[in-house]
C-alpha cells in the first residue's frame, strides 16, 4: 500500500430485518487489519433502526431517504459516506480477513482504477464453493458476454469521486430493483476495466427460497429492460443469447410456454450451445421444476 496516510474508507450496509447477521457482517468489516481508517453507513430500508449499533463511534446509523428497496438504501449510504473510498456489504455477507488491505492496495497500484472486485466463497445449505475470475482487469466487453457471478456486491470498492461524478449512482429505475448490481457493473466498466483480485475475501450466503410467480416476472421484465438499455450487447451475441435465456427461463417458470419457447429461440440463434434455453425448454414442458434446477445449481455456487 503506498502512501503514509492509507485512504479512509466507508462501508455501507443495507439491512432489513437481519439483526443477527447484520451484526456479524459489522464485525468482519470493522476486524479488518487495515492501516487507514474504517467507517460503516447502517441504512435501515423499509424497518425499524437498531440504534444501539451507533454506540461503537465507528457505525452510522440511518434511514434510507430515497426509492424504497436495495438501490435506494444503497444510494442513501453512498452520499452519507465521508471516505475517499466507498465499499458495499450485503447485511448477510462477510469480508474475510485481508479483504480491505489487499484491494486498497490494488487499487492504488492501478493507474486508471476506480473501482476493485474480489473472488466470494459461496455459502449455501452448508456447503462452501470458491468463486474467482483469473482476470485482473475486467473489461466491458467481457461483462457483456458473461455476468461473472463472482463480481458480487459485497466485494464492491470504490472511489468515491468516481462513484457520484462519474460511473453514477445505483440505477432505481430497474423493475424490482433486479439485476442493479450487474447494472451498475456495466456502467462502472464503462467507466474504465475493473480491477480484480482472484483470492475469495467475501463470504456470500446465498439462501433457499422459492421463486413465486411475481419474483418471476420481475426477473422478466428487468431483464428485458435491461437489453433495452445496452444495445452494446448486440456486439456480443453470445452475452445477449446469454440474457435472453435468463428470459426465456423466468418466462418458462411462469407457465408461459409461448413466450419462454420464443426468446429460447431468440437465444438459440445468437449461440446454439446456451444451456438456458434447452432448460427453459424443459420446463415449459413441465420436465423439470424450475425451483429444483435453482437448487441444484445454488449447491454448485451458480445461478440461472
Amino acid at each position: 500500500m503506498t502512501g503514509s496516510n492509507p485512504p479512509q474508507v466507508t462501508a455501507v450496509v443495507p439491512t432489513r430485518d437481519r439483526p443477527v447477521l447484520l451484526r456479524a457482517a459489522l464485525d468482519a468489516i470493522l476486524g479488518q487489519d487495515y492501516p487507514g481508517g474504517i467507517d460503516v453507513v447502517v441504512v435501515y430500508d423499509q424497518s425499524e433502526p437498531d440504534l444501539t449499533l451507533a454506540e461503537d463511534p465507528r457505525i452510522r446509523v440511518i434511514t434510507n431517504s430515497r426509492t424504497p428497496g436495495l438501490a435506494g438504501a444503497r444510494n442513501t449510504g453512498i452520499l452519507a459516506a465521508r471516505g475517499e473510498l466507498v465499499a458495499f456489504c450485503d447485511d448477510d455477507d462477510e469480508w474475510l480477513p485481508g479483504k480491505l488491505a489487499a484491494q486498497v492496495a490494488a487499487l492504488e497500484s492501478t493507474a486508471d482504477g476506480a473501482f476493485v472486485s474480489c473472488g466470494i466463497r459461496v455459502d449455501y445449505d452448508g456447503r462452501q464453493v470458491d468463486r474467482s475470475l483469473t482476470m485482473d482487469r475486467v473489461p466491458l466487453a467481457s461483462l457483456l458476454r458473461d455476468r461473472h457471478t463472482e463480481l458480487h456486491p459485497s466485494t464492491f470498492l470504490i472511489r468515491r469521486d468516481a462513484l457520484v461524478d462519474a460511473i453514477g449512482l445505483v440505477d432505481e429505475e430497474i423493475p424490482g430493483s433486479y439485476a442493479e448490481d450487474y447494472e451498475f457493473l456495466l456502467r462502472a466498466a464503462r467507466h474504465a476495466p475493473l480491477v480484480n483480485l482472484t483470492e475469495p475475501y467475501v463470504t456470500v450466503r446465498w439462501h433457499k427460497r422459492s421463486y413465486f410467480a411475481q419474483r418471476w416476472e420481475t426477473i422478466s421484465t428487468a431483464l428485458q429492460w435491461l437489453l433495452e438499455r445496452y444495445p452494446e450487447f448486440a456486439t456480443v451475441p453470445a452475452g445477449e443469447a446469454r440474457v435472453a435465456g435468463q428470459i426465456a427461463f423466468a418466462q418458462a417458470a411462469m407457465g408461459n410456454r409461448r413466450e419462454a419457447v420464443r426468446w429460447a429461440r431468440r437465444t438459440l440463434a445468437g449461440n446454439p450451445k446456451e444451456a438456458r434455453a434447452y432448460l427453459a425448454l424443459a420446463v415449459a414442458s413441465k420436465a423439470v421444476d424450475p425451483d429444483r434446477v435453482l437448487r441444484t445449481l445454488h449447491k454448485r455456487g451458480r445461478g440461472i
